[in-house]
């Protein structure tokens, strides 16, 4: 079977929230028996997630659950208000 890769880019506001995203999302490695291969990179505002499997019921599996990671991390930045600037001082 010839592998399957999805791209999926998500725009947010801002960089800083774009930013804020990929460093909660790429910690979430996919599981080594899962035969999924998640890739995530950042470009400003743009968050890019690329997976890469053999089998569609896999890919559909790990896609399905990054977006429910997707979804906790886009509301929780919703319920606190936008992520300060990383130059901001106390």
């Amino acid at each position: 079977m010839n592998n399957i890769n999805v791209n999926v880019t998500i725009p947010f506001p801002t960089t800083r929230e774009a930013d804020v995203a990929y460093q909660v999302l790429r910690v979430d490695n996919e599981p080594k028996r899962s035969g999924v291969t998640k890739q995530l990179t950042v470009e400003g505002n743009l968050l890019t997630v690329i997976f890469y499997g053999q089998e569609a019921r896999k890919v559909r599996v790990g896609l399905t659950s990054f977006f429910e990671s997707l979804i906790l991390v886009t509301e929780t930045m919703k319920e606190l208000g936008p992520p300060e600037s990383e130059y901001s001082y106390y």
